[in-house]
């Protein structure tokens, strides 16, 4: 069992205040007296309970993330960067994966309120105008929004510009020659997909017919399944190249074609996005649209610490970076005629 405060005291031959003293205003303290509980301490192994002090005081020094995957390479690099801002403060980031389920982030949310965390950095499930996030702000603990941009006043926002993203792969796939474009990704209730797609509809407009492919989530298997609708289609239907709503979307793509014989990019473009460190590592280096994925957690945490520091005299600030296209083997060829095929 832990060692309690109670044992060190008995060892030191002091009283209770003062071991809590010796732990929290060591100045209080004679030099002599410090040294002896400082000694039982060590002999005894004692480990203070900081969170139950703290929760006494009614907060804590951990600072929450709540991210859509946990499994997606992306949301490991934002966690990194937030890490590495709450680090420098001497803050822990306690680590939340909402599975894009909506029940679920509530779940999550109702159990950091209850442990008094000092703030809530999310990407939000569906709506950012959700009830529960207005009832954790209305209560005092500061949420910033990852990778989700925000016009509200209320809480801080960090993204990227995901429309010209999606804008940035349509021109490159377009001006490729490219005239029958998929687009992969869904479901379209979360803000970035629908984002993406919006960037790209506009880009290919009047110069090549986009095609949705409706995925139930941005996975590597929901990738292979979209991959399988398309090389199904009749040649004369199929398009020469897919633009994905994630990286691990494309990385699915690119498995599954090439385990038909579909060669990329002769046969079929791909673009992915995140730029996550798989697709330049992938067989055929996949061309992605690149967001700054460590510095988006990064400046998330930094202004959410800002907030927490501030006591409520803090001015929101809604960050918008732009991301950018890296073109790689998996789409760096021009058009050519399709070679022919059954179907």
């Amino acid at each position: 069992m832990a060692t309690s405060i109670k044992e060190v005291a008995q060892l030191a031959g002091v009283s209770l205040g003062t071991v809590s003293n010796v732990l929290n205003q060591p100045e209080r303290v004679t030099e002599a007296t410090r040294k002896r509980v400082l000694d039982a301490i060590a002999t005894l192994g004692y480990v203070r309970n900081d969170s139950a002090r703290q929760l006494r005081a009614g907060s804590s020094r951990q600072i929450a993330i709540v991210v859509l995957d946990v499994a997606n390479p992306f949301f490991t690099d934002v966690v990194r960067g937030a890490e590495n801002a709450a680090e420098d403060q001497g803050v822990m980031v306690v680590v939340c994966n909402s599975s894009e389920d909506a029940q679920r982030e509530r779940r999550h949310l109702d159990l950091l309120e209850e442990q008094r965390v000092r703030g809530v950095l999310i990407t939000p499930v569906d709506d950012t105008r959700s009830s529960r996030l207005e009832e954790l702000i209305e209560r005092g603990t500061p949420v910033v929004l990852v990778d989700r941009g925000s016009g509200w006043h209320n809480r801080c926002s960090v993204a990227v510009d995901d429309v010209h993203g999606g804008r940035l792969a349509g021109e490159h796939l377009a001006a490729l020659g490219h005239r029958r474009i998929a687009f992969v990704g869904g479901p379209m209730s979360i803000q970035q997909v629908a984002d993406r797609h919006r960037g790209v509809s506009g880009a290919v407009a009047g110069k090549a017919e986009l095609v949705a492919v409706a995925t139930s989530s941005l996975t590597v298997s929901s990738g292979r399944a979209a991959a399988g609708q398309i090389a199904d289609l009749p040649a004369s239907e199929r398009p020469t190249a897919v633009f994905c709503a994630n990286d691990l979307l494309a990385l699915g793509v690119l498995q599954e074609m090439t385990q038909r014989g579909v060669r990329v990019p002769q046969d079929i473009a791909i673009v992915g996005y995140d730029d996550i460190e798989f697709a330049a590592a992938a067989a055929v280096p996949l061309s992605s649209v690149r967001q700054p994925r460590e510095q988006l957690g990064r400046t998330a945490a930094g202004l959410l610490l800002e907030e927490i520091a501030s006591h409520g005299d803090h001015e929101h600030r809604h960050v918008m970076f732009q991301p950018e296209l890296v073109v790689r083997a998996s789409s760096s060829r021009p058009m050519r005629h399709r070679r022919r095929t059954a179907g």
